[in-house]
């Protein structure tokens, strides 16, 4: 009988994040609006033993934190796209530039906008994993996706910007 410790998983993954989804999304849950996703936390939550390909973080708007895409690049190799309107069509990109490129494709996004994106990468061969809260994450995706985890508060911090006081 085989050990199952024994299997090496060898899955190369993308991992691509609507940031202002997720932002709104934990705002909403813990009606704070000084949480963020502990990428310390989650990321190895997310990999499992698999390999990192690429970490993209959509961001729409002026406010994008310089730390963030500090952080994301030295610890992961990430990067901070800003978007005009929304990140829905340059992470839709992205994820079909990526999908020969990678085994898995992680969205962390509950917006239902993405279901015919993953319908396509799944039909390209692609495993699609979602990720978000899910009190604030449509049905529909979570149903389409291969996996779906669910971004808890463990997988989180809260952070105080400068001057504020709480």
């Amino acid at each position: 009988m085989s050990n199952i410790s024994e299997v090496k998983i060898h899955q190369s993954v993308a991992i691509l994040v609507d940031g202002n989804n997720i932002e709104i999304s934990l705002h909403k849950l813990f009606k704070s609006d000084d949480i963020m996703i502990n990428f310390d936390t989650l990321i190895p939550k997310l990999l499992s033993e698999r390999g990192l390909n690429r970490l993209i973080y959509f961001r729409e708007g002026e406010s994008i934190s310089s730390k963030l895409a500090e952080r994301l690049h030295k610890y992961y190799y990430g990067s901070v796209v800003p978007c005009y309107k929304g990140a829905d069509i340059p992470l839709s990109i992205k994820a079909t530039q990526l999908a020969h490129k990678v085994d898995t494709i992680i969205i962390l996004s509950g917006d239902a906008d993405f279901v015919e994106l993953v319908r396509h990468l799944k039909s390209e061969g692609v495993r699609v994993e979602i990720a978000a809260v899910e009190q604030t994450t449509a049905e529909i995706l979570i149903e389409e996706a291969d996996y779906f985890t669910p971004i808890t508060k463990e997988d989180c911090f809260e952070y105080k910007p400068l001057g504020k006081k709480g």
